[in-house]
């Protein structure tokens, strides 16, 4: 099935262009441009067995570079890159990594061992020229030199574990400052390099960019040394501890926002940490030390497993991801608290269902996963239907 996109309206008497799957709506300044990743028919269905170019199963990851497309096909065991951002519903992927062939499923390349392979490849980032994807439950980071342009490409490097064949968490020992358990998220901002080591309850980062292989962390950010891994350091949510981290975004002013989904919150620091230190602002939580979901409520400036976050001038995107909806939120490097100004792919800022309680249409989400924005374009990971969908604002 193929979704179909065409501008959104708001005169009421125009014609639904979804009919039978529940009116359209209007997003100020704002429509789905196209949708890659062929959707699962009705929505919420799994996909064919045998994947092809076309087709995307929970993808978790998507980054944009200078017309490219990038896209971590987690459910598939595989990253997708479209040279040339799509304009057209459907547009297959041109390279296909982490499998021999574009039809080859599974983890670790379909059982043929995980030099070339993946397991749940989740953070992808391109840095003039290069790529490097988290392959989470292989726990470890891929490198790739330069921008794949054939299928099945081996990475450069492997960073995080001793040789292309070995993937224990924490390279089979305890944690230290070079290792990862389930790192999910990574990001570029300012020159630092940050890893969302999710399973350490963590964030490594390293100055000076992308590290060679078996350099150590910089910083250790929310952990009392680089051997701890507890969930919120041992003891209660606080302003210095993690439960998930899991994305970051620039604030625009020389600091960092931190995606901790699990305590359902973000985290601001003003400054890039230095050291082990407790954040500057937290959006989505009344203070530092609540980390509650709430999912029976209203969803007014609430966040429910926020995964992940990206910002451009002074907006700052977020993947409301259990609420099912992308907020936008402007003056994010100065704000204390939650207060976006527009909800896409829900009716209003307290709404949540998943596909807003109907089928699949080009402007409904169930289960955002991933995000990523540059300059009026915005690409998310629509996780539990299987495609990522292109916002434009116009």
């Amino acid at each position: 099935m193929r979704v179909t996109v065409v501008p959104r309206t708001a005169d009421p008497s125009a014609a639904d262009p979804y009919p039978g799957r529940g009116a359209a709506l209007d997003y100020p300044g704002w429509a789905p441009r196209c949708v890659v990743g062929a959707e699962a028919p009705g929505g919420l269905l799994l996909p064919p067995a045998q994947p092809t170019e076309a087709w995307l199963y929970a993808p978790r990851g998507v980054t944009l570079g200078d017309d490219v497309l990038v896209v971590a096909d987690s459910g598939n065991h595989r990253v997708m890159i479209w040279h040339g951002i799509p304009r057209t519903d459907g547009t297959p992927a041109d390279v296909v990594l982490g499998q021999p062939d574009p039809h080859t499923e599974g983890p670790a390349a379909g059982g043929r061992g995980p030099a070339n392979g993946m397991h749940l490849p989740t953070g992808v980032l391109l840095d003039r020229g290069r790529l490097v994807v988290a392959d989470a439950w292989h726990h470890r980071l891929l490198v790739w030199d330069r921008l794949p342009t054939s299928h099945a490409t081996p990475p450069d490097q492997v960073i995080g574990q001793p040789d292309p064949e070995s993937v224990e968490p924490n390279a089979g020992a305890e944690p230290d400052a070079t290792s990862f358990y389930w790192p999910f998220g990574i990001a570029l901002i300012d020159g630092y390099f940050y890893v969302a080591d999710t399973g350490n309850r963590r964030v490594l980062v390293w100055h000076g960019g992308v590290p060679e292989p078996g350099r150590p962390a910089d910083v250790v950010l929310g952990q009392p040394d680089a051997h701890a891994r507890e969930e919120n350091r041992g003891g209660p949510v606080a302003a210095d501890s993690f439960r998930w981290p899991h994305d970051f975004a620039a604030t625009g002013a020389g600091g960092v926002v931190i995606a901790d989904a699990g305590n359902h919150r973000l985290l601001r620091w003003d400054t890039h940490p230095a050291g082990d230190c407790p954040a500057d602002a937290v959006l989505g939580q009344p203070d530092f030390t609540t980390g509650t979901e709430f999912p029976y409520v209203p969803q007014q400036r609430r966040l429910r497993f926020p995964y992940a976050i990206a910002s451009a001038g002074t907006d700052l995107a977020i993947a409301d991801t259990a609420n099912n909806r992308i907020l936008l939120q402007g003056d994010h490097a100065r704000s204390t608290e939650l207060v976006p100004y527009l909800a896409l792919a829900q009716p209003d800022l307290a709404a949540n269902g998943e596909n807003r309680w109907d089928q699949v249409g080009a402007d409904t989400l169930c289960w955002p996963y991933g995000l990523d924005r540059r300059g009026d374009l915005l690409a998310v990971a629509d996780s539990g239907n299987n495609r990522v969908v292109l916002w434009e604002r116009s």
